[in-house]
């Protein structure tokens, strides 16, 4: 059995700080083998530098995601290229840098493909439709890697419901990304396939999405372009471990994670 921790988006700099004090404890804890984070909202809540990267590859996020935010810093357009540890929504035009899935070693010497795709409402950036990206995706990929998850970064929770339903049983789980709040319904299908609507986030607990609800509230009563702000306060990790048994491909199980975070690290 291969044990996936998929966190989710990591907030500013105090989701920085929640993960220094608690990531070891935490992949102890559930005995994780391999880590995935969304890590495009890292740098001030907006997009992910290369310094920030590193940071999180040194922590041990084995793996960073992202969606529509993640080339907003400059650096990050080139230094992709180079990082094997970040990946970009496959389903990005193919003139686009970086890549969109990783293949991983399993324990047993099987390998597991980790695909990021974005989805085709609620942004301002235009790609390939999902559906169509992941089916070509998979006709590639043959019938040697069983084990398949897919980190889907959508706006609309009807949208990554749907591509839920139309991978199942082809693929060991569907992770969604985005919203920055943990949903309440993981589960696991009659035919092994995983799947979460959000994974939540990564930083202040006490906050809008990991902002400062005053800075976020003044925009919505003001309607001017302010720029959001670091939440502050008590700090979460939030995620879910999905276990994946590596001859079948089959997700054994998916458990939701909620971990609150003091100076110490986990409460």
């Amino acid at each position: 059995m291969f044990k996936v921790l998929v966190l989710g988006e990591i907030v500013g700099k105090e989701g920085l700080a929640s993960l220094k004090s608690s990531l070891s404890q935490i992949k102890e804890r559930y005995s994780a083998d391999y880590v995935v984070a969304n890590g495009e909202g890292v740098t001030g809540g907006f997009g992910i530098g290369k310094i920030h990267s590193i940071q999180l590859s040194k922590l041990g996020i084995d793996l960073i995601t992202g969606g529509e935010k993640l080339f907003y810093k400059v650096d990050m357009v080139e230094f992709i290229q180079k990082a094997g540890f970040i990946i970009r929504p496959m389903n990005m035009p193919y003139e686009c840098p970086g890549r969109g899935f990783r293949l991983v070693d399993m324990k047993n010497g099987k390998k597991m493909a980790i695909v990021s795709l974005i989805g085709s409402s609620g942004f301002r950036i235009s790609c390939q439709n999902p559906f169509m990206a992941i089916d070509g995706y998979l006709k590639r990929l043959g019938e040697d890697v069983k084990s398949v998850v897919v980190i889907f970064h959508a706006s609309a929770t009807a949208e990554k419901a749907t591509l839920f339903h139309y991978l199942d049983g082809r693929v060991s789980a569907v992770v969604g990304t985005h919203s920055k709040v943990i949903t309440a319904d993981s589960r696991l299908s009659e035919k092994g396939t995983a799947f979460i609507t959000d994974v939540g986030r990564v930083g202040s607990f006490s906050s809008v999405g990991g902002f400062d609800p005053g800075i976020e509230i003044e925009k919505l009563l003001t309607q001017r372009p302010l720029k959001s702000r670091d939440g502050s306060g008590e700090r979460v990790v939030e995620g879910v471990l999905v276990s994946i048994d590596e001859e079948s491909g089959r997700a054994l199980g998916i458990e939701s994670i909620v971990e609150k975070i003091g100076s110490e690290g986990v409460k």
